[in-house]
């Protein structure tokens, strides 16, 4: 943990963690509030939607501001300004119409497509190389508990409050991480340089030419559009599988979604000490293998048993591969990326994310009637399985290994 000590470090870190506890807050809050307010898993599935195509649109800009541009100043104005964006949210409230939501949730992630490349094309500059893994296992570690802490407040705020309490801890929130951000750090290692100014639109399929360059960066592309799918699924049949198979309530939502952070912290000090010099592309392999098995398990329990703390203990399990193979997946990427490029290939990846999650989260809400929640839940966990094995398969024939010899710098 000697990482924490380095002032810069931990101050992002502890920035992170109240930024992402308020994401969390509203991601489960919002869905769960459209969906008792219509009754209809096509609506929530087409909000989670609107809230997911800004960060798709906007990749080009996201990633090139990261590259031009103050990362930490960047960051700092993303969490003032989400706090401005979700004002209108106490409109809504107070009995305003549900378009107001719709429309919040699209500025949230428009602002949102700019915090999470920023920020983790920032991370390599406050640390050294070798301690990049570490560092993201940290950053995993805030993210759990950011999960617990945020899922858990968001589903008993709004049970108990209404939306209005919800948006009042929000602000709250966002505004301490904006007051950690407004000093500026100090560095381990000199910015990137920006080159020069290109066109946006040029220097964004220039990022995008470099994914196609490196079969490290064409293999992760391949995992995030498995699991984004398999991500878009998830958010719009979790909601259905607590409230309608486990019978279970608002506050269950925000419970079984927030405790996955204690797997996720045992997986997150895990990287962050005695496996930070494990292959990115191993942690990602068996992560995902792991996690699919363990969704193929909790979706299929219900037909023995609906009982709530079977479920806690299960959702608290698969918190630990699903950070393991975020953590390897995030390593792989900044690795491969040439330092100078690498804010626009974070921003592309994150806008795939975006996209086939949309795309996941359609397809659910448009085949939920046809095909019902049991199957749609186990195609969810199969697609995390068949990405673990296609990195499994890559990794056995040698071919990762080849590319990161082959991988030099580039200046041009």
């Amino acid at each position: 943990m000697k990482l924490l000590r380095e002032p810069a470090f931990a101050r992002l870190w502890i920035a992170a963690f109240f930024s992402e506890t308020a994401e969390w807050m509203l991601q489960i809050a919002l869905p769960v509030f459209v969906f008792q307010a219509t009754g209809s898993a096509a609506t929530t599935a087409l909000s989670i939607v609107l809230g997911l195509l800004p960060a798709v649109l906007l990749s080009p800009v996201a990633g090139v501001i990261a590259d031009r541009w103050n990362r930490r100043l960047v960051l700092c104005v993303v969490c003032a300004g989400q706090a401005v964006v979700a004002l209108p949210l106490l409109f809504v409230a107070s009995g305003g119409p549900v378009v107001v939501l719709y429309v919040v949730m699209a500025g949230q992630a428009a602002l949102a497509s700019l915090f999470e490349p920023t920020r983790n094309a920032l991370v390599p500059e406050l640390v050294a190389r070798d301690e990049l893994i570490g560092a993201n296992g940290l950053m995993s570690i805030n993210g759990s508990v950011a999960r617990l802490a945020g899922g858990w407040a968001g589903g008993l705020l709004l049970g108990f409050g209404g939306l209005g309490w919800v948006v009042v801890a929000y602000l709250g929130v966002l505004v301490i991480a904006s007051a950690l951000l407004a000093r500026p750090f100090e560095r381990a290692a000199a910015p990137a340089p920006s080159g020069p100014h290109e066109p946006v639109l040029r220097a964004w399929l220039d990022g995008l030419r470099e994914i196609g360059r490196d079969g490290r960066l064409r293999l992760a592309g391949v995992v995030v559009v498995l699991t984004s799918l398999a991500q878009g699924m998830f958010l719009v049949l979790f909601v259905v599988f607590v409230l309608d198979i486990l019978d279970g309530s608002e506050g269950d939502v925000g419970l079984l979604r927030g405790v996955q952070a204690l797997g996720g912290l045992a997986a997150g000090f895990a990287v962050a000490t005695f496996a930070r010099k494990v292959a990115p592309a191993a942690l990602l392999g068996w992560g995902g293998l792991a996690l699919g098995l363990c969704s193929v398990l909790i979706w299929n329990l219900p037909a023995l048993t609906a009982s709530l703390g079977v479920y806690i203990g299960l959702f608290g399990l698969v918190g630990a591969p699903g950070v393991l193979a975020g953590s390897g997946m995030l390593s792989l990427i900044q690795t491969a990326a040439s330092p100078e490029r690498s804010g626009r290939v974070l921003s592309t990846m994150f806008a795939g994310i975006a996209g086939f999650t949309a795309l996941g989260a359609l397809l659910t809400g448009g085949l939920m009637s046809a095909l019902g929640a049991g199957v749609l839940l186990n195609l969810q966990a199969g697609l995390h399985v068949v990405s673990a094995l296609i990195v499994l398969g890559v990794m056995a024939s040698g071919r990762l290994r080849q590319d990161a010899v082959l991988a030099v710098p580039r200046s041009e």
